[in-house]
């Protein structure tokens, strides 16, 4: 038993009075299900929470903040399990664990999606691509929709229809005394506004009403690649050529060693490529106009780009990011690929040592774009690029030279930042969250913690402190 564990009085009158009250189940340190309740996505992190609470329904989560407070325990908040730095885990502290609340509910009619808070990305698109639509989310489908959604979330989807926070019309939720609210456009609309990117710090929300919107469900999607040595070169075509493509068009540029996966023939595995990742998520023969002077550049290795369903290509990215390995992210928002931009990217990928490590710009702008930078806590929005650099592995061994040409790369980049990506920050501190946020909505998000959380409960995360 971890000593941090241990030591937190969990046999006194409040947790009985939560046994009494709770209808989830409680893992707590010593039971048999402990050592599995507390792993998470990245298997870098472990921490040793004193309790873990399975919660069921609204119930179940005041219940839970109830027992907190009257023990003193700190308080962690996990759907997915996703959190890069894991902040959905706390030292000693109470977990509130979300994964058993997954309901889905799809009105075709009104176009729109309710979704718990423990719903995972691939779920929902199962769910909403059986009537032809969807709700913009991430790129892995074992990702927890609640983290992504409350810190803005970018995707496939992103260019035509916007960020997943810019669909939402309403949000259920619990705040820090434990009161239940909805919040939207017309009922708490300050909450709602700081909801919008900066979920995690104003309250643990039970369910989310999502706007749908009509995909495919047939896209022209997947990656064409070259050889890394050619990334310079492929870099400044993609960057001009990308200027005036449609909004239908989101692409992902990624720098890595080919994996091993059955679509990418033998010969190619392990070898250094740049991929540019397509989804025209429009009329098939539009896209694939659209997309034959990228097809027609250099000699590419392979071109896997193709009318495939939204969900497989939605999929991907998963056998890439398995859970339980180890990983370790830098990120920065840039605005523009200019040459030298470029040449850092290329001579920094070539180092790639690891067949799991990663450099990968997402392509912005178009809808994500048009929705005012103050209509929402989401920072950025005027960014062309953001950069997400990820040193992997699938254990402890090689990690520490991973994560240090992780730093290393974001550092040579570091004249060029123009903010950040809160969903992509690691525990960086709190500089870096004024960078994702700008200093005038910080000001405005502090203001509104103060008045929502003035005790901090809400802390693991990317934490903003209340005002004063």
């Amino acid at each position: 038993m971890n000593a941090a564990a241990a030591a937190v009085p969990l046999d006194g009158t409040a947790f009985q009075e939560l046994e009494r009250s709770f209808s989830g189940r409680l893992v707590r340190s010593g039971d048999l299900a402990y050592d599995e309740a507390r792993k998470i996505w990245n298997g870098s992190i472990s921490k040793f929470p004193a309790l873990i609470a399975y919660c069921t329904g609204v119930a179940d989560v005041v219940a839970a903040l109830r027992c907190a407070a009257n023990t003193g325990l700190p308080v962690a908040v996990r759907s997915g399990g996703h959190s890069f730095p894991g902040q959905s885990l706390c030292e000693g502290g109470l977990v509130i664990d979300l994964s058993e609340m997954n309901g889905i509910r799809v009105d075709p009619e009104n176009r729109t999606v309710r979704a718990q808070a423990g719903v995972l990305l691939g779920a929902l698109d199962r769910e909403t691509q059986h009537f032809g639509m969807a709700v913009p989310s991430g790129i892995v489908t074992h990702t927890g929709l609640a983290g992504l959604t409350l810190g803005g979330g970018i995707g496939w989807l992103m260019r035509k229809y916007g960020l997943t926070v810019d669909q939402l019309l309403s949000v259920d939720m619990v705040t820090a005394d434990g009161t239940f609210v909805t919040a939207s456009e017309a009922r708490e609309p300050e909450l709602f506004w700081a909801v919008r990117g900066a979920g995690s710090n104003f309250g643990v929300v039970t369910e989310f009403e999502f706007r749908l919107n009509p995909v495919g469900p047939t896209v022209v999607a997947g990656p064409i690649l070259w050889p890394m040595e050619e990334a310079p070169s492929v870099l400044r075509f993609y960057r001009d050529w990308i200027t005036d493509v449609p909004d239908e068009l989101t692409t992902v540029v990624v720098h890595r060693k080919a994996p091993p996966l059955a679509a990418i023939p033998p010969e190619l595995h392990g070898t250094p490529v740049v991929a540019v990742i397509c989804c025209y998520a429009g009329d098939v023969e539009a896209g694939e106009e659209v997309l034959r002077p990228l097809r027609a550049f250099g000699k590419p290795l392979l071109d896997l780009c193709a009318p495939k369903p939204f969900v497989q290509h939605q999929s991907m990215f998963d056998p890439s990011f398995r859970p339980g390995w180890w990983y370790y992210f830098r990120a920065c928002d840039i605005d523009r690929l200019t040459d030298e931009v470029i040449d850092i990217t290329a001579e920094r990928s070539l180092r790639i040592a690891s067949p799991l490590s990663t450099c990968v710009i997402f392509q912005l702008g178009g809808a994500v774009a048009r929705v005012g930078e103050d209509e929402t806590a989401v920072g950025g929005r005027g960014t062309g690029h953001t950069f997400n650099i990820n040193g992997n592995r699938e254990t402890a061994g090689g990690f520490a030279e991973e994560r240090q040409w992780v730093r290393d790369t974001w550092s040579a980049l570091e004249p060029y930042h123009a903010g950040v990506y809160v969903n992509f920050l690691m525990d960086e501190g709190a500089e870096r969250v004024q960078q994702a946020y700008g200093a005038g909505k910080l000001r405005r998000l502090r203001e509104l913690k103060r008045r929502y959380d003035p005790a901090n409960v809400f802390r693991s995360n990317q934490n903003i402190a209340p005002a004063g």
